[in-house]
């Protein structure tokens, strides 16, 4: 259901962002300008990072050195694995509070050129993607970890994948 949900909204994400580049250059080569195109795409863009990198979390697609990994000893093997883990999380914690903390100076302030948007509508887009990035990587963890184990017993009996 959420990798469904994900999929979706990077989707969308993903539309609205070519949408608004290919207007913005129409009416960029009509010999007029869109003065709040800038600011949409970099925040689109911005979203489209966040939420794709939570996708990519939850499918364990993101860069790693699961190779390396897998062929350490099985008690360096987990070792490795649990340490990766916690860097990971611990990185994401941390910036889900920082974001939340910007969030709070923030508070009051409006995108430049469309000043009905609230900053913190747009930033929001930290905290809550660091926090997706953590559910998301929690999720897939027991099936790493299966993968793991079970590239250890295939190796034990000699048939490394």
């Amino acid at each position: 259901m959420l990798e469904r949900a994900l999929q979706a909204f990077v989707i969308v994400l993903m539309i609205t962002l070519t949408v608004v580049v290919v207007v913005a250059v129409i009416y960029r080569k009509g010999g007029s300008s869109l003065v709040w195109y800038d600011e949409v795409a970099s925040v689109l863009l911005a979203w489209l990072t966040y939420y794709g990198a939570a996708l990519a979390a939850l499918n364990r697609a993101h860069i790693g050195f699961d190779g390396l990994v897998r062929v350490m000893p099985p008690g360096l093997r987990f070792a490795a694995f649990l340490f990766a883990e916690f860097c990971v999380f611990a990185f994401f914690a941390a910036l889900a509070w920082t974001g939340w903390v910007v969030l709070q100076v923030l508070a009051g302030d409006t995108l430049v050129s469309l000043t009905w948007v609230p900053v913190q509508v747009t930033q929001s887009v930290i905290p809550i993607g660091a926090v997706l990035i953590i559910v998301c990587q929690a999720l897939s963890l027991p099936g790493q970890w299966q993968s793991l184990r079970d590239g250890s017993a295939q190796e034990s009996a000699g048939t490394a994948p």
